[in-house]
């Protein structure tokens, strides 16, 4: 089978997409960049700190105020909680700790095995969608599809003889820029469904939302994601990376595609079946209504669940021991020492992750702390207000500026908070449901996600893109993510229009297009 281009002589990147590349790689290095812009919040809630701005915070029901980060106390509050901010600091946790048992699992040959193995039984042309819908139902599992896929998308198109970039790109796509579409429920569903009901009550106090109440949009839009990335993948993205991009990273580091041994065909075996019964085991414990992995109302599925909660040391587990007996019984492995050398070699590649997410901690917390992106957000939403739109041009409004306050402000949940209070009882005055609402917001939520540096696991993105790619910089991941991001944007946009004008297919359960 054939491999990817390593040709030095690869032709330059050509039109608006080489641009975006060249500008992109321009910007200073990622951690760099986040110096720049916490500078940046620095100085702008020094300046604005004192103007009035004349919007409510739906979160505090007084007015907006931009908190001054340079004021003394303020600095002071900064550099006391400066480990503290690190530390706590929601990407770090989830990505060391998988990581840990992934480490193992890929120290040992397991992964490599398991995907020379998987290439036997799929068909070529079936690769990117199966990636693009792994990655969509990742989602059920928090934020490890970044962790677990993306790296996965490329190792196994190395394996596959194409570009590990263009894997990359699909997984990530998915993974983030499908970030609403899924076909199994997922935390999100209900924590989006708690600010929805209680914006929803501020016009209609006995007003309720079904925390399913988008899942058949969702589920349809898992479709329609497949489709779109599948093709800009194998149509777009993949050409243009072996036309411009070829691959110089350590081959040591990549699969190799030699078929597996006997005996590493019996420690997969063995390592498939170690991992069968862990989940049979995860299974059985939390079937039963008294399950401790339930949350307080009995849900395994709610964001707040303990399953939830332990999905990751969960995916530490199962990547731990079936890696670890495959090792044993493929003989990769001779004892326990070579298993924290795995833990260790896995740790040894985060060293510069490491470095990008103590800068982006801490402009994170400044800028959450200085209330600008609430600013923009809020200024934005009413100015979609006054401009009056009709129904449709409301909700293709709310979309495009949630892509926008995206660019700014990652959190899923903590975007709603500020929006949902304002769009939500906005929209239900104008004849529009809440579901409706929280549709479109989703929407504009994922498609940014994987064209902006600030979203904290795009450096992450960067650095698993630098095994194959040493010079891959903020430029090029943007530059091979934006027709992604672009054509789910303006493409799920019109698709949410043609659901509900045309097709009146139902959002979810007990999910109307209007209100009342």
């Amino acid at each position: 089978m054939s491999t990817p281009e390593t040709s030095a002589a690869a032709k330059p990147a050509g039109g608006i997409l080489g641009w975006i590349e060249w500008a992109g790689n321009k910007l200073p290095d990622p951690a760099m960049l986040f110096v720049w812009v916490l500078l940046l919040t620095w100085v702008l809630s020094a300046v604005l700190a004192p103007v009035e701005f004349g919007v409510e915070d739906p979160r505090t029901k007084r007015p907006l105020e931009i908190k001054n980060q340079l004021d003394g106390e303020a600095l002071v509050l900064f550099l006391t909680r400066m480990v503290k901010t690190f530390v706590e600091f929601p990407p770090l946790g989830v990505v060391l700790v998988a990581l840990l048992g992934v480490g193992v699992a890929e120290h040992t040959g397991f992964i490599n095995a398991l995907i020379k193995g998987m290439l036997r039984f799929t068909p070529a042309f079936l690769l990117t969608p199966m990636l693009i819908a792994v990655g969509l139902l990742s989602h059920s599992a928090g934020d490890t599809g970044y962790v677990l896929v993306v790296p996965l998308g490329g190792v196994i198109f190395y394996a596959a003889g194409r570009h590990p970039l263009a894997g990359i790109a699909a997984a990530f796509a998915a993974v983030s820029g499908g970030f609403s579409a899924n076909f199994v429920p997922s935390g999100l569903d209900p924590l989006l469904q708690g600010f929805t009901q209680s914006a929803a009550q501020f016009v209609d106090p006995q007003r309720t939302v079904n925390p399913l109440c988008n899942y058949y949009f969702t589920t349809v839009s898992s479709l329609l994601i497949i489709g779109v990335g599948w093709l800009l993948t194998d149509w777009l993205i993949e050409p243009r990376l072996r036309r411009s991009t070829p691959v110089d990273g350590d081959p040591a580091d990549m699969p190799r595609m030699d078929a597996n041994t006997p005996r590493e065909t019996a420690g997969l075996i063995a390592g498939l079946a170690t991992l069968l019964a862990g989940l049979a085991v995860l299974v059985a414990v939390c079937l039963p209504a008294s399950s401790a992995f339930r949350n307080d109302a009995g849900k395994l599925e709610a964001h707040d669940s303990p399953l939830m909660l332990a999905i990751v040391p969960l995916i530490f587990l199962l990547f731990l021991f079936p890696g670890a007996v495959y090792g044993y019984v493929a003989g990769s492995v001779k004892n326990h020492r070579d298993i924290v050398k795995g833990m260790s070699k896995s740790m040894g590649t985060m060293g510069y992750y490491l470095v990008l997410a103590f800068f982006a901690a801490q402009f994170t917390y400044a800028f959450r702390e200085s209330n600008l992106g609430a600013l923009v957000a809020l200024k934005g939403a009413q100015a979609l207000r006054a401009l009056n739109f009709p129904a449709e041009g409301t909700i293709v409004g709310i979309i495009f500026l949630s892509a926008t306050v995206n660019l700014l402000i990652g959190s899923a949940s903590a975007k709603w908070a500020l929006l949902g209070p304002i769009f939500v009882p906005m929209l239900m005055h104008l004849g529009i449901s809440p579901e409706l609402t929280q549709a479109a917001y989703r929407i504009g939520d994922s498609s940014t996600n994987i064209i902006t540096p600030l979203m904290p696991y795009f450096p992450l993105v960067v650095a698993f893109s630098q095994r194959y790619v040493k010079n891959t910089g903020i430029g090029t991941l943007i530059a091979l993510m934006i027709a992604y991001s672009l054509c789910f944007l303006i493409l799920w946009t019109g698709f949410l229009l043609f659901y509900w004008q045309m097709l009146g297919w139902e959002l979810g359960p007990d999910a109307p297009y209007s209100y009342p």
